[in-house]
Order: C-alpha cells, then sequence, then structure tokens
C-alpha cells in the first residue's frame, strides 16, 4: 500500500487498484492528502468498504454512515444527529473497532450517560438519554443491514432512557384574547399569534408562509413547506410529514385580518416570506405577552394544543388529524 508524495503541491496520494461491483479491477486514484498517512487510511478504509468489512473503528464507520444516511434526511435532524454523536458517542466509541464492540462497551457508555452531571448539578433528560441511545443502535442497525455485522450491541444491551410525557398545556379562548389584546402593540407578532392560534399550525410552517399561499376567495391557507434557521443561512423544507401538506380553511375574520396585515407590508413580492421574524423573536414576545395579560405561561407548541381543544368544538373538526 505505497502513497506517493506530489512534487509540484507538496501533498500526498494514492493510487491502487480495488474491485468493482462487477467484479473487475478498477483503478482508484485520490490526491490533496496533507500527509502520508491520510493518504493510506484512505486506500485502507476505500478497500474495507468495498469489502464490507468491518475490521474498523467506529470512528472510520461514522464517516462511512455518514457519506451513505446524510442526503436522505433533513438537514435540521441530521444535524442533530451529528452533534449527538460528536459530543457523546465518539468520545467513548471513536477508537473501537465495529467487529469488537461488545452489548458491555454500551453498557458501559449507558452508565456515563447516567451518571453525568452538568455544573449545575443537572443530568440529562429522560428523552434525551433515549434520543442518544436510539442514535447509536441505529447506526449499528446500518452496519447490520449493509455491511454484515453480526449483531447490534445496543439492542442487546438494552434502552436508556424514556419518552417523557409532558403535560398538555393550552389557553381558553378568553385567555387567548387576554394574550392577543397584549401584543397588538406589534403587529407582526399580534398576526403570528392570530395565525398559530386559530389555524393551529407549527412555528416553522408560520414563519415560511408567503402570500401565494392565501386564497382569499376560498379563505384557504396552503400548508407545503416550513423554516428553519441552520447553520446561519435560512432553510426551507418539506413539512414535518407527508400528512403536514394541507390545506386550511380560514374564519373570516382571520382571512380579513390577514389583508390587512398584507396591505402594511412594503414592496413585498408573492414568493417572499411574509413574516422576517426568528423563532426567538416570537418566544420572547410570547414570554412579554403572558406577562402583560396575566395569563399562564405556555409553550408557542401548546398553541397547537389550544387550537385542537378549540376545533373540538368548532367547525374544523377535519383539521385535528393534520395535527397529530
Amino acid at each position: 500500500m505505497p502513497a506517493y508524495k506530489d512534487s509540484k503541491t507538496g501533498t500526498w496520494f494514492v493510487k491502487f487498484y480495488c474491485k468493482d461491483w462487477t467484479g473487475e479491477n478498477k483503478q482508484i486514484k485520490k490526491r490533496g492528502f496533507a500527509t502520508k498517512r491520510e493518504a493510506l487510511d484512505y486506500e485502507r478504509n476505500y478497500k474495507i468498504r468495498q469489502e464490507n468489512n468491518l475490521d474498523m473503528t467506529f470512528g472510520e464507520f461514522w464517516k462511512l454512515y455518514t457519506e451513505d444516511v446524510k442526503n436522505y434526511v433533513k438537514l435540521n435532524t441530521w444535524l442533530t444527529k451529528e452533534h449527538i454523536v460528536d459530543t457523546k458517542i465518539l468520545p467513548y466509541f471513536k477508537n473501537l473497532k465495529m467487529n469488537e464492540i461488545t452489548p458491555g462497551d454500551v453498557r458501559k457508555w449507558q452508565n456515563e450517560m447516567v451518571a453525568f452531571r452538568n455544573e449545575n448539578g443537572k443530568s440529562y433528560s429522560q428523552t434525551y438519554k433515549k434520543t442518544m441511545h436510539n442514535i447509536l443502535s441505529a447506526i449499528f442497525n446500518h452496519a447490520c443491514r449493509f455491511y454484515n455485522l453480526k449483531s447490534n450491541p445496543a439492542r442487546q444491551a438494552g434502552n436508556m432512557g424514556r419518552e417523557e410525557k409532558k403535560e398538555m398545556l393550552f389557553w381558553t379562548t378568553e385567555e387567548y384574547k387576554k394574550f392577543s389584546e397584549a401584543v397588538i402593540d406589534k403587529p407582526v407578532s399580534f398576526y403570528a399569534f392570530e395565525m398559530l392560534y386559530w389555524t393551529g399550525m407549527r412555528l416553522g410552517e408560520l414563519l415560511a408562509l408567503t402570500m401565494e399561499d392565501f386564497d382569499f376567495e376560498k379563505n384557504t391557507v396552503r400548508i407545503n413547506k416550513s423554516y428553519q434557521r441552520l447553520q446561519g443561512q435560512d432553510v426551507i423544507t418539506t413539512p414535518k410529514t407527508p400528512k403536514s401538506n394541507r390545506t386550511i380553511k380560514l374564519p373570516k375574520f382571520l382571512a380579513e385580518e390577514m389583508q390587512e396585515y398584507f396591505a402594511m407590508l412594503y414592496d413585498q413580492k408573492p414568493t417572499d416570506r411574509i413574516f422576517l421574524v426568528t423563532k426567538s423573536f416570537l418566544h420572547h414576545e410570547m414570554e412579554r405577552g403572558c406577562r402583560l395579560s396575566g395569563v399562564k405561561k405556555i409553550r408557542i407548541h401548546d398553541l397547537r394544543h389550544s387550537h385542537v381543544s378549540l376545533s373540538q368544538g368548532y367547525f374544523w373538526d377535519s383539521l385535528s388529524d393534520c395535527l397529530r
């Protein structure tokens, strides 16, 4: 397994033969490595992957998993997974060989995660512990399914954590009206919360709305996208689930309010987002409105619960299916 130095660039490269999916030898050449070791590691890992040989470290397999999976999940989902792997899983498993990791190794890792306390003495939540374990197990499942790992040691070790049931909070119509009166001094906040409360849409769906999503002849709004702020960039994705693509019937007063809001917007194109605020801004506005109105504090997501409670006695019963 020789590596070669490029005298012109000062970098290293490898050139080797490897059988492709037809069984024929194919020359592989890869340039631009800073060190000889990096070049040789690339050749070794390439051959291991071609042979479905898991005599590689967990850290090496994570790179392979990234290549296989990253482009098939939403960016925000991947960034969450990547952060947990980089900070909670790789520090323990990075240098262990995939085919030598045992259920006992996983149990030792679980014990460390369960025993962890931050500077304030707080442990990881049950839901977060469950999420960490599920991500680790998914990586081993991928190795079993596609790279002939004999068994999933995370599954054998058993689960860590559990799903925590959070109290379902909601506002009555009277409570919401008190809140809305408290934030009416900021039009963008007032109209945003009107849409959230009376339609039950998600926050990301609200922030992705454009003028062309509204049909004021039919008094409807179309939900077919979601907004995220990721890595300093505005990102528009598909909604959370396929069923989240839907058309919502607007009550007449809300359709009229949104037309009033559109009249306030300057030089607005049909495809421009109509709520150019951040999730953080609306969370702060939620706190401000609760403080000024005296109504109980709930999360923005709890407005969906409020809408479901409202719709049970209202005229859009069919919407409850979209809010699961």
